[in-house]
Formats: C-alpha cells, structure tokens, sequence
C-alpha cells in the first residue's frame, strides 16, 4: 500500500478535493432546528462515502501530497501541505464544492462550534481582508467530519483523475486551486473569487 504525506506538493500542481464541505456549518444548524432535512440527508450521505476509492485514484494518478479533511478545516489541512512543502497555494472559492444549505447557514452565522479556533488561520490568508465577504469565505475555515481528501496532482493528470474519482463516485470531485513557488509573502496562501 503506498502511502501519501503532507509534504510533497509541487509548483503547478493542482489542488483536488473529493468531497465537498460544509459539515461543520450544517450540524451547527441542525442542532437549532435552522436546517432543511435533505440538506442534512446529503451531508449525511457525503459523509458515509469512503476515501478508500478516492486515495487509490489520486496514488493511480500520482498525487505528490495529500491529507484528509478533518476539524482543521480546508484552510488548516492546506496551511499544513504548503508549511511541510515549502510552496504557496491559491484557492478559487468558485470552484470549492460546498454541500446544499452550507452557504445559507454559514451566512445566517450559524457556524460549528470548531470554527473560532479555525479563523485563527486567516494569518495564512495572503488577500484576506479583499475576501472576507465573499459566500464561501466562512467555508474555508469550516470543521468536517468524515471529509474528503485534499490532494495534490501534477496538472497534465488532473483532468484524468478528475474524470476517475467522478467515475468511483466522487460525484462533487473539483479541482479547487494550484500550486505555486514560495513567494516573499509570509502568508502562503490566497483566494480567488
């Protein structure tokens, strides 16, 4: 069995995630009756997809780095990647898969508990003030349970192992972002709208 690390992503590599998110947000808002039943049935059915197949695409598709999403949320799990890896990244919150209700509840500011300890990431955040309204930005910080994989890929088979994780049933599977060199920036990491 190979196995993935933290470290190891390259410039130009593309950013893949399997699974969309928005765990956190949701449960938060089920807990105060905020929630709609499918919007909780589909997190719920996200959840209980395995990464097993998810892992053997990405190794079949030479992943440099990966990790899974947990409490840490994307921005922590990314801020790890790019630390152990000595790059910078760029998200595109356009292309984040977020499950249905998430961006409601979190513009409502019904957010998980776990999320202040998150927002205290936002010193990785390169662009962060120009962000901070944009609907998905509450997203990046947001705690997963049962979350999906965040991987690296070399751009030339991204495309490709897109198209296989969709085939395995990964059916929000989404290129979320790039690689690139180390800048001279302390934070490692921007957004795109």
């Amino acid at each position: 069995v190979a196995v993935m690390k933290k470290g190891g992503l390259r410039p130009g590599d593309v950013l893949i995630l399997t699974k969309p998110i928005g765990t956190g947000t949701l449960f938060a808002a089920h807990a105060r009756l905020h929630a709609r039943g499918r919007w909780i049935d589909a997190a719920l059915d996200s959840m209980c997809v395995s990464n097993r197949l998810g892992a053997r695409c990405l190794i079949d598709h030479g992943a440099t780095a990966c990790t899974d999403l947990t409490g840490f949320g994307l921005l922590g799990h990314l801020v790890e990647m790019t630390r152990a890896s000595g790059v910078d990244a760029e998200i595109d919150l356009g292309a984040l898969p977020v499950l249905e209700g998430a961006e409601q509840t979190a513009a409502a500011g019904i957010l998980s508990s776990l999320q202040p300890a998150n927002v205290r990431l936002r010193r990785a955040l390169r662009n962060q003030e120009a962000m901070v309204k944009h609907p998905r930005y509450a997203l990046v910080f947001d705690p997963q349970t049962a979350g999906g994989l965040l991987a690296g890929v070399p751009a030339e088979r991204a495309k490709a192992c897109l198209a296989a994780l969709r085939a395995a049933g990964y059916a929000h599977a989404a290129a979320i972002g790039r690689i690139l060199p180390q800048g001279e920036s302390i934070e490692p990491i921007s957004l795109l709208g």
